[in-house]
C-alpha cells in the first residue's frame, strides 16, 4: 500500500497526441487517485470523464496531430478530485454542440463525450475558448447512474 494514502495529490503531465497512450495514462492516474482516496466509490465516474476528455482533446482539439500535446492537471484533496485537460487546438464553442439525446442524434457514432462528462462529474466547464475542460468530482457526492439519467 502506498505511503501517501489519503494525502493531497497534485499531478501535472503532458502526453503526446497518440490515442494508444490514453489507457496507460488513465490507468496510472486512476491508481494514484484511488490511493489518495479523493474519489471514494466514484472512481468509475472520474475514469469515464477522464477518458472522454483525453479522447476529445486528442481527436477534436489537436486533430490527431502527433506533434501536439495534451496537458493534464489533476488535484486530489479531502474535498474531492479536480482535473483539467488542455489541448493545443483552436477550441470550440460548447453552446453550439448538438443535443446528443435528440432523436436525430441517437444513432450518431460520436457526440456524447461531453454529455457523459457532465453526467459523471459534479462540475464541468470549458475555458480558453474551449481548448481546456475543467472537471470536478466532490468526495462523497453521489450521482445517479448514467443509465437512470438517460431514462429520465
Amino acid at each position: 500500500r502506498p505511503f501517501f494514502v489519503g494525502a493531497p495529490l497534485k499531478i501535472h503531465t503532458w502526453v503526446p497526441t497518440k490515442l494508444h497512450l490514453i489507457s496507460p495514462l488513465v490507468d496510472w492516474l486512476m491508481n494514484l487517485i484511488t490511493a489518495a482516496r479523493c474519489a471514494q466509490r466514484n472512481e468509475d465516474f472520474v475514469e469515464l470523464a477522464l477518458r472522454e476528455a483525453l479522447s476529445n482533446a486528442m481527436i477534436h482539439g489537436n486533430r490527431l496531430e502527433a506533434s501536439k500535446l495534451v496537458h493534464v492537471n489533476c488535484c486530489c484533496d479531502c474535498t474531492g478530485v479536480s482535473v483539467i485537460v488542455s489541448d493545443q487546438g483552436q477550441g470550440f464553442d460548447p453552446s453550439h454542440l448538438p443535443n446528443p439525446l435528440a432523436v436525430e442524434n441517437l444513432s450518431a457514432e460520436h457526440g456524447r463525450g461531453i454529455h457523459l462528462m457532465k453526467l459523471a462529474m459534479d462540475e464541468v466547464s470549458f475555458e480558453r475558448g474551449g481548448a481546456e475542460v475543467h472537471m470536478r468530482r466532490k468526495l462523497g457526492h453521489k450521482r445517479r447512474s448514467c443509465a437512470s439519467a438517460f431514462a429520465s
